[in-house]
């Protein structure tokens, strides 16, 4: 009790509760020490901001921009690094371009190709010789020529298929010899006896036709190439014609031309009149010199740097080439380009252009006129070819 008679308040600390100690007496116990709360460190102040070194753009009040988290075209990306296709990209490029056009060109020339199997093996045939030689025909087939085409032509409407051109190229190390043997030539063709040169294809195609040739000249053909009448024309009207000089004036109604003397520019039913006219004194011999003559003309046009390099000639000129031309099976048409050129240095005076040595004509009963061989001289000709040696000088038409 306090003096006043008051009760004493209670205590707020428990530890400071009287104890009461033995006797009764009231020991007050001692207080716990008060622990003072550990005093924060100061915090220092962060470091003022550098100065930006491009000062941002004034902005009117109001009118600044948003932030980039609050903009809705989201952080602005950095800006792309154009890519620049120089000169050396661009140059590439074309030429892939052009390599891969130039295949597919060759691919479809290639394929187009009409091939037949003129090559056969025969017992005894002869093995290769020297150089590459090739077996040219130019057939007369009207097979595939429409009515119309045959009047354009004046091929006339005789059925089968004879051959009124026959040539060997021979090409290797020494001069392109371009060499007619004339159609009405009297030989030995096998299972028929002795008959004109051309029957031999009438009788057995190409195939007979290559035996026939290799036995009479101990030359192995490598290469065989026919080409028709519609075939020749187009390409000559592929060109745009083909210019020659005439020396005297030619009329023949059976080829269809009536061609005055001097330089003209033929096209190509005037053309095929010309390589297939007979109407001079010596007949197939004066006629193997003018087709010698025309296609020497022809590859000429054909080669020059304005067929070449104009697209719109030289493509469709290629096509009608492969559509007109038939090869052997085992040709390709770089072999057929590999021929082109050879018959264009042969015609240019890079090489030789003669028919073989000829001793006379003879009329044979059931035959008709024959062509005859000097068999000596031919003998020697063919010598020279088949060990790819150069052609006698005695040999060498005179220019």
């Amino acid at each position: 009790m306090e003096p006043d008679g008051t009760p004493p308040d209670a205590p707020t600390n428990p530890a400071a509760r009287p104890v009461v100690a033995g006797g009764g007496a009231q020991v007050s116990a001692p207080e716990a020490p008060q622990v003072a709360a550990p005093v924060p460190a100061p915090v220092p102040p962060p470091p003022p901001a550098e100065p930006p070194l491009i000062a941002p753009p004034a902005w009117p009040p109001g009118n600044e921009p948003l932030p980039p988290e609050l903009s809705p075209r989201g952080t602005p990306k950095p800006p792309r690094k154009k890519r620049r296709f120089g000169w050396g990209k661009r140059i590439t490029a074309l030429l892939v371009v052009l390599l891969l056009t130039a295949f597919g060109i060759f691919w479809s020339w290639d394929a187009g190709l009409h091939r037949t199997d003129a090559l056969k093996s025969y017992p005894g045939r002869i093995g290769n010789t020297a150089g590459t030689n090739w077996l040219i025909v130019g057939s007369d087939s009207r097979a595939d020529l429409t009515e119309a085409q045959k009047k354009a032509l004046a091929t006339g409407d005789a059925a089968g298929s004879r051959t009124d051109t026959i040539m060997i190229v021979h090409t290797g190390s020494k001069k392109t010899t371009l060499l007619s043997l004339p159609r009405d030539t009297y030989v030995p063709i096998p299972g028929h006896g002795r008959n004109k040169l051309n029957a031999a294809f009438a009788f057995g195609g190409a195939s007979l036709l290559v035996q026939t040739v290799e036995g009479v000249t101990g030359l192995h053909i490598d290469h065989y190439a026919e080409i028709g009448f519609g075939g020749f024309a187009s390409m000559v009207d592929a060109v745009g014609g083909v210019t020659l000089c005439l020396s005297a004036p030619l009329s023949d109604g059976n080829a269809g031309i009536n061609l005055p003397a001097g330089c003209q520019k033929l096209n190509g039913a005037q053309a095929l009149g010309y390589v297939r006219s007979r109407k001079f004194a010596t007949g197939d011999l004066e006629r193997v010199q003018h087709q010698r003559q025309f296609l020497s003309a022809l590859l000429s046009k054909v080669a020059s740097p304005g067929t070449l390099i104009n697209p719109f000639k030289s493509i469709p000129l290629g096509y009608d080439a492969v559509d007109a031309v038939t090869v052997d099976k085992g040709s390709h048409i770089w072999d057929v380009i590999s021929l082109g050129l050879a018959l264009r240095d042969a015609g240019g005076g890079k090489g030789y252009t003669l028919t073989v040595p000829i001793s006379g004509f003879e009329n044979v009963s059931g035959v008709g006129s024959v062509v005859l061989w000097n068999r000596t001289q031919a003998l020697e000709l063919f010598a020279a070819l088949k060990n790819d040696q150069p052609i006698p000088a005695a040999l060498v038409p005179k220019s």
